[in-house]
């Protein structure tokens, strides 16, 4: 039986902004807040509604999405008290922009599918900022995390037509690129408590694998750093059983041989 869709109203937001703007006055540490302290909180809180929905718990999703929105509101609160924006405002800029950014949904236009859709969108976000992005690859955030600013970068180069014709390029960029890492690693010394030639050249090469990792992931539609999440949450469950079972048998991880260790992994996996 399907579960009956819950009607969202939106009406509790008007209180959250007003236990807001009530802890900016008598909260000591909420008063001191400033945008660029509140800076890690927000992505904090983005990547635990990324760890939720991961979980598949809802009552999780809830809480996270909360301290989430407390980020929007905070920011915004912030903004309004030094006479720049309010959260209403914030509301209606993006009820324009998506409104305006589907017009195949508000208005008469036709588009083809999701790749129209993408397309459409692109097209109209270059007529709200002209001359703000003389690159086409401008408009990245610079904090995104490496990975997917990789991914990011590829993306806007292929729109242009600087991309693979099919994934038989990219796989052949990844071997090429581990097989130039490979020739540096054998040829040089390498000095792992100092920054010389020799370190800088293999950092320099291992980057260069690892972008053309992305874009193997970019053409299967593997997004690298959601992969990459999932592989190291993976890590910490094996891990972790590698240690409990450890322990049941009155021992420590310290005390055992790789070859114990590796056998607790075959047992994990």
């Amino acid at each position: 039986m399907a579960t009956e869709t819950l009607p969202q109203t939106g009406k509790n937001l008007g209180r959250l902004v007003e236990i807001m703007a009530l802890l900016r006055k008598e909260c000591p540490w909420d008063k001191e807040q400033t945008f660029q302290s509140l800076k890690p909180c927000a992505v904090e809180e983005t990547y635990e509604v990324l760890e939720a929905i991961d979980s598949g718990k809802m009552d999780k999703l809830k809480e996270e999405l909360g301290d989430l929105l407390l980020q929007v509101i905070f920011l915004s609160q912030l903004a309004a008290e030094d006479g720049h924006f309010t959260i209403d405002e914030v509301v209606d800029t993006i009820c324009e922009k998506l409104i305006r950014r589907h017009p195949h949904v508000f208005g008469a236009e036709k588009v083809a599918g999701v790749a129209g859709v993408l397309e459409n969108w692109e097209k109209i976000k270059q007529t709200e900022m002209p001359g703000e992005r003389p690159s086409a690859i401008d408009g990245i955030p610079k904090d995104l995390p490496a990975l997917m600013t990789a991914e990011k970068l590829q993306q806007k180069a292929a729109k242009v037509g600087f991309d693979w014709g099919d994934l038989e390029g990219p796989l052949a960029k990844a071997k090429e690129e581990f097989g130039e890492f490979e020739e540096v690693l054998r040829s040089q010394t390498i000095d792992k408590d100092n920054d010389g030639v020799s370190k800088g050249r293999l950092e320099d090469e291992f980057g260069d694998i690892l972008f053309s990792l992305v874009n193997v992931g970019r053409f299967l539609d593997i997004h690298p750093e959601m992969a990459l999440r999932g592989t190291i949450a993976k890590f910490y469950k094996r891990f972790r059983y590698m240690e409990a079972e450890a322990a049941k048998a009155g021992r420590n991880l310290k005390e055992m041989s790789l070859a114990e260790m590796d056998q607790l992994w075959e047992r994990a996996k």
